[in-house]
């Protein structure tokens, strides 16, 4: 097999959640690109459709399907059509996630926000049920049909530098005063990731579904100039990563390129957790 063949996707199945996404919205396009039909699963129904018209009206094959994450009758839903649709399923990729957001009148409440001593419990939890719950039950629900296709998939879970190390919260720092704090969860959630991609790895053992993690480091998305300077200023390369940098490694982990690679983590992060 040629290096290109390696990372050919036709003739395969991807289900990327969180697609309609600023980094899924990538993933979709970089698996299609490859040869792979992409369902692209989103909560935003308008978002996950955009993506796929995008895709279709390029020539590749694309289905959108919003969906719940959090729902197992709705996951259970989007399988049953991917294979209605497509026939087969054999990529996933576990990119939905509850971005941090804080709470948006807590200068009203005199909380910091994002500080962890009143972190809501609502966010919480809310945060557990999309990041972890819903990665769970997108998993057990697409690894069936892996399974019975012959026990072979590749499973991408992205994780973040933030649930490789402990936030660096002076970057939320701008003109000596605190605008920010990361909150708790995400850093609690993102390290659940890696378990969650290593106990899978370790489970399938004997077969051909491996189940690895993508760590991506800061990508710009219109941030405000303090935070890209903080921000920049503790990466090696000195810059956060523009939006495709991550494809690459997303491709070489669903294709037969990482044939030999199970419960392990590609780290794309410009040198942050490198010093």
């Amino acid at each position: 097999m040629t290096i290109q063949e390696k990372f050919d996707l036709k003739g395969r199945v991807a289900v990327v959640t969180g697609g309609g996404g600023q980094l899924g919205a990538e993933f979709c396009k970089t698996l299609a690109e490859a040869g792979a039909s992409v369902v692209v699963v989103d909560l935003n129904v308008s978002a996950s459709q955009a993506a796929a018209d995008s895709l279709t009206g390029s020539g590749y094959k694309a289905l959108a399907i919003p969906t719940n994450i959090t729902q197992p009758d709705e996951v259970d839903a989007l399988v049953r059509r991917t294979l209605s649709t497509f026939g087969r399923l054999d990529i996933l990729v576990n990119s939905a996630a509850l971005d941090p957001k804080f709470d948006p009148d807590a200068v009203n409440k005199g909380i910091t926000p994002g500080a962890f001593e009143d972190y809501p419990l609502d966010l919480w939890n809310s945060a557990l049920s999309v990041n972890l719950t819903g990665m769970f039950l997108m998993t057990q629900a697409c690894v069936r049909p892996m399974i019975e296709q012959g026990k072979k998939g590749s499973i991408i879970n992205i994780c973040s530098t933030y649930g490789l190390n402990g936030p660096d919260q002076r970057i939320y720092i701008k003109d000596g005063q605190r605008v920010a704090f990361k909150p708790v969860y995400y850093t609690v959630t993102k390290a659940g990731v890696m378990g969650f991609t290593k106990y899978l790895a370790a489970y399938y053992a004997g077969t051909d579904i491996r189940v690895n993690a993508l760590t991506p480091g800061g990508v710009f998305n219109n941030h405000e100039d303090y935070f890209v300077k903080n921000y920049s200023a503790k990466t090696i390369m000195g810059r956060m990563a523009h939006k495709d940098e991550m494809n690459g490694a997303l491709l070489f982990l669903a294709s037969d390129a990482s044939s030999y690679m199970t419960g392990n983590n590609v780290v794309v992060d410009g040198g942050w957790t490198a010093w």
